[in-house]
């Protein structure tokens, strides 16, 4: 009897949750309901995961809905009729239409329109009115009583008591933007629309049992019905080829053909390995999905664009010769089996990272030779926080009031208690649909057969559910992602190629670049700024720990420096280990299991393939079981009943082998820190990968490679540190040039010339403008002839002025400045028109304008955001001289020093204890990287306070040979103060004359 049922994903409407749902209908004994909401099937399939072990049926449907407006009711017969619902429901979203009042005539579904809105003479065979328990009396004294076998129960089932119908009246303001005060009634849901037990609903339609016996028979006629077990393989594209012999023959010829380019010597190992992971690919059914990514990446090569496979896909023999990673793993004795093995229920997924200039090519290209490729949904949920000031809004509170209340819950008057009760009830409610941040999924069968689809900016359809689901219904997914690290490589190889046009460079000849010295020398120093990951703070202090040198250290590394590995002390624990061979040996000692499954790592966890070793092979858990504990690190699926059980199974099996229980619970507690956070060993090689080939094109290529960084927006720092960078490589940095500079920065030699897309407030007309006459006409010959020959306004044109984009001119600023207001007198300039003779503008001569020093600077802060033609320090009122430097902090360990210091970047952490402590790192004024920490009394005390010099007090600390000053007191430097110093000037009586 129910078939108009909603959860919250009737967003912005609904108040239930699908498992408060379930256990309602449990709890009532209700053997069949359908799934029904607005717009929306989200919750369908996590329906049908949550009632495996229920015996009860689902059915699925849609509620068509206009705001609040019921169009009609649709319930699915069988899997066809869901998909011919979401196809309907999908053609309106794409479209962002609303929903005709009249269903289509679906062939495999059932439609129920709400009382009053359809004539009976008007339905179809497969067409129904429905009658809500509120509409009893209109259906005694109308003429519809004469028609009952046309007629069902349509009882929406919305909210449970007073507190739901308030929250959804909060959720319908919120979503109308409107205060709740003057929220249409026709925008909410009738308050009567609530759960009714069979026995009420019953005794409410007595006198009209066919009307109950119709709707029983409504839900016996619809059965729909998804794999979730996956006993049938997975619902992703079966077949490449068409067919699956075929599509063997095919990725086995793949295989071989390119086993001399990516091996010199071909050994039995590697054919073992070769056949070993074909036979688990063909009986897992996954090669269809090996070769979509290698006709992806293929289609990638033919183009032109640089990718990098990476992931556990990187774990693989397989997707190492068909090209889809660059990652070796015979060289790294990768774990295939965390990728794929006989027993993993989830299926596996391919992340693939393109430049992101390239990455919406690759995407149109999927989905045009894929013709059942959608992009994959996520959930927005509301956040407490955030909920809160949507509430405070519907309630009128001004802005300050809803900060108050934030800031101060406990002194919350009647309206803010309000409010507070129902941000936290709202709380992790979802609130819109999005996108997957580079999920793709291509299904055998159309989309719709399992969700409908919705349109985003992104202009490609999308499904209903999230990555969660997708797996829950064995659909695996390619991550196709935009990086802008692959962006820079690109960009570099390309104006190596422009400037040093014999140079051959084969960026992918991965074995020179890893044993390359001038590579390794750049890591070991920790000089590796620009390259990719390892510029960080944080890697330059783990690779100084670490004294890496070589490629599998950098593996390593690139996963211990994940939150969770760092977190439970392994980080700490695994640079003891590297450095002391006779701790290996205790280690060894304590847990041989541990330290033989993991040697490489001396027998730490460091790599997420290693909560499956322990699970397995320390824990005796089947490779199922290793992987269900690997999956519920993270994420909603920790929660999940299977995790529960598998948990419980890893301690008894423990206990069953004799193992010291405060052993166990140490390995539990490990496992338990870093395994949502770890990477997988070949995600950490395709890292290292990428590292490497940013490594030696810094080595060999500095400014090349430095330009294309500041081209694709920096790296982990600021644009102005890779300008500062491509300095100390010899790189003569030039202000954007009206004759020389491009829309972005290029290279002539060691010249480097700022693209005028560094300039804040130049228009892209103006840019477009300029390029356009001196690719046209040549170089421009002077300010005034700029003037005649470029349309543009007396702002853009001051703008420009300003930026010293006319210095080739060998005219000052000011005297330019005079000229402008001249030529242009504050009127835009109208487009040029040719004439033979240009007319000549009068000249006037001016008196010797006085310049401050700093007066460029200022400038330059205000129009690029940071100085530029001077160091930094230079614009502060006073810098003391202290000669301490960064370099000499080794002869001063547990000494307490003053040492002046440019902020570069600073790192906010919360202690356990919830309280906020930093790291800073700065550069000294010989240009050397200094790195601070400041604990909670002290970073409260003496806080950053922005971007500038900084005076600090601190003791310098060491640890494993690595060197950094613990803040005792700090204090930002004031920069100098233009004004006060020409007003000293004017006091002094200089006879020179300035204008502003």
């Amino acid at each position: 009897m129910y078939i108009n049922n909603h959860t919250y994903y009737s967003l912005k409407f609904g108040t239930i949750s699908p498992k408060e749902l379930l256990h309602q209908m449990l709890d009532a004994q209700v053997k069949s309901f359908a799934i029904t909401d607005i717009n929306n099937t989200t919750a369908l399939l996590d329906f049908l995961r949550l009632t495996q072990k229920h015996f009860i049926k689902i059915v699925a449907g849609i509620d068509f809905r206009n705001g609040a407006q019921q169009q009609f009711v649709a319930l699915a017969k069988n899997n066809q009729g869901f998909q011919e619902i979401n196809q309907h429901l999908s053609y309106y979203n794409h479209l962002d239409q609303p929903i005709p009042p009249q269903a289509p005539p679906f062939k495999n579904a059932f439609t129920i329109y709400p009382l009053g809105t359809q004539p009976v003479s008007a339905l179809n065979e497969n067409e129904f009115i429905g009658v809500k328990a509120s509409q009893i009396h209109e259906l005694r004294l109308g003429k519809l009583k004469y028609h009952q076998d046309k007629l069902v129960i349509l009882q929406p089932v919305t909210f449970r008591n007073k507190r739901d119908f308030n929250a959804h009246r909060l959720l319908r303001a919120i979503a109308n933007n409107t205060l709740l005060s003057k929220l249409s009634k026709t925008e909410e849901a009738d308050p009567k629309d609530i759960f009714y037990s069979p026995d009420d609903l019953k005794e409410v339609f007595a006198e009209f049992p066919t009307i109950i016996q119709n709707t029983h028979d409504l839900l016996d006629a619809c059965h729909i019905h998804f794999d979730l077990k996956n006993e049938n393989g997975h619902n992703n594209l079966s077949h490449y080829t068409g067919n699956e012999e075929l599509d063997f023959r095919f990725i086995k010829h793949l295989a071989f053909k390119n086993l001399a380019y990516r091996f010199d010597t071909i050994d039995d190992d590697i054919y073992d390995r070769i056949n070993m992971e074909l036979d688990v690919i063909r009986k897992k059914k996954f090669i269809s999905y090996f070769l979509i990514a290698w006709k992806v990446t293929k289609y990638a090569r033919s183009k032109g664009y640089y990718y990098v496979g990476r992931g556990s896909g990187a774990n693989s023999i397989i997707s190492y010769l068909l090209r889809i990673t660059d990652v070796d793993p015979m060289e790294l004795d990768l774990y295939f089996e965390r990728f794929i093995n006989l027993f993993r229920q989830n299926p596996p997924d391919f992340d693939i990272d393109f430049s992101w200039k390239d990455r919406e090519d690759i995407t149109r290209y999927i989905f045009e030779r894929f013709p059942n490729a959608t992009l994959l949904a996520a959930y927005s949920t509301y956040k407490q926080k955030s909920v809160l000031r949507e509430l405070g809004k519907v309630f009128g509170l001004p802005n300050h009031e809803i900060d108050k209340l934030q800031r101060y819950p406990q002194k919350a008057d009647e309206i803010g208690k309000i409010v507070l009760k129902y941000s936290s009830l709202i709380h992790g409610f979802p609130s819109h649909l999005t996108v997957h941040s580079s999920g793709i999924i291509i299904s055998d069968r159309p989309i719709h057969y399992f969700s409908a689809t919705f349109m985003p900016p992104k202009g490609y359809p999308t499904t209903h559910f999230d990555m969660h689901t997708a797996e829950d219904i064995s659909l695996y997914k390619f991550d196709i992602l935009g990086q802008r690290g692959l962006a820079k490589i690109k960009d570099a190889l390309q104006i190596i190629r422009d400037t040093n046009q014999n140079t051959t460079l084969d960026i992918h000849d991965i074995k020179s670049l890893k044993t390359d010295q001038k590579s390794n020398d750049l890591l070991r120093q920790g000089n590796a700024i620009a390259c990719f990951y390892i510029e960080s703070p944080a890697m330059r202090m783990l690779l100084r720990k670490l004294r890496v040198s070589k490629y599998l250290d950098l593996v390593a590394a690139s996963s211990v420096i994940r939150p969770g590995v760092a977190q439970s002390g392994m980080m700490r624990e695994y640079i003891i280990r590297h450095r002391n061979p006779e701790k290996r040996e205790l280690a060894r000692q304590k847990s041989k299991i541990l330290y033989d499954l993991m040697p490489d790592t001396y027998g730490v966890m460091v790599y997420q393939e290693d909560v499956i070793k322990v699970a397995h092979y320390f824990a005796g858990l089947s490779l199922a079981e290793a992987d269900v504990l690997r999956r519920g690190m993270s994420g909603k699926y920790r929660s999940r009943d299977e995790f529960q059980q598998v948990k419980r199974k890893f301690f008894d099996n423990c206990k069953t082998k004799g193992y010291d229980p405060a052993h166990v619970k140490e390995v539990w507690y490990q496992i338990e820190s870093f395994a949502g956070y770890a990477f997988a060993k070949g995600h950490s090689a395709s890292y290292a990968v990428e590292s490497y080939q940013c490594l030696y094109l810094k080595a060999y290529y500095p400014l090349e490679f430095l330009v294309a960084t500041i081209n694709n927006g920096g790296g982990f720092y600021s644009r102005q540190l890779y300008i500062y960078e491509a300095q100390k490589h010899g790189g003569k940095i030039h202000l954007p040039c009206i004759n020389q500079s491009e829309q972005i920065t290029v290279l002539y030699g060691t010249e480097i010339y700022l693209g005028f897309n560094f300039i804040h407030g130049l228009e892209a007309k103006t840019i477009k403008a300029i390029l356009w006459e001196r690719n046209r006409f040549g170089f421009l010959s002077g300010f005034r002839d700029f003037v005649q020959r470029v349309p543009v306004s007396l702002e853009q044109l001051m703008i420009l002025i300003r930026s010293n984009a006319f210095q080739f001119t060998k005219q000052t600023k000011k005297t330019l400045l005079w000229d402008a207001h001249l030529l242009l007198n504050k009127q835009k300039k109208k487009p040029k028109t040719l004439s033979l003779f240009q007319p000549k503008a009068k000249k006037f001569e001016l008196p010797t304008l006085w310049k401050h020093d700093l007066e460029d600077a200022f400038d330059e802060i205000e129009l690029f955001g940071f100085p530029i033609s001077i160091s930094p320090f230079k614009l502060s009122s006073h810098i003391p001289s202290s000669s301490i430097t960064a370099e000499m902090l080794p002869q001063y360990v547990n000494q307490n020093i003053t040492i002046v210091g440019y902020l570069i970047h600073v790192k906010s952490i919360k202690t356990r204890n919830k309280k906020g402590m930093f790291f800073g790192t700065f550069i000294d004024l010989k240009g050397q990287w200094l790195d601070t920490v400041s604990f909670p009394l002290v970073a409260s005390k003496y806080p950053f306070t922005g971007t500038g010099s900084y005076l600090l007090h601190g003791k310098v600390v060491e640890e494993f040979d690595y060197y950094s000053l613990e803040i005792i007191s700090q204090k930002r430097i004031p920069n100098k103060n233009m004004q006060d110093e020409e007003n000293t000037r004017l006091k002094l009586g200089k006879n020179v004359t300035s204008i502003h």
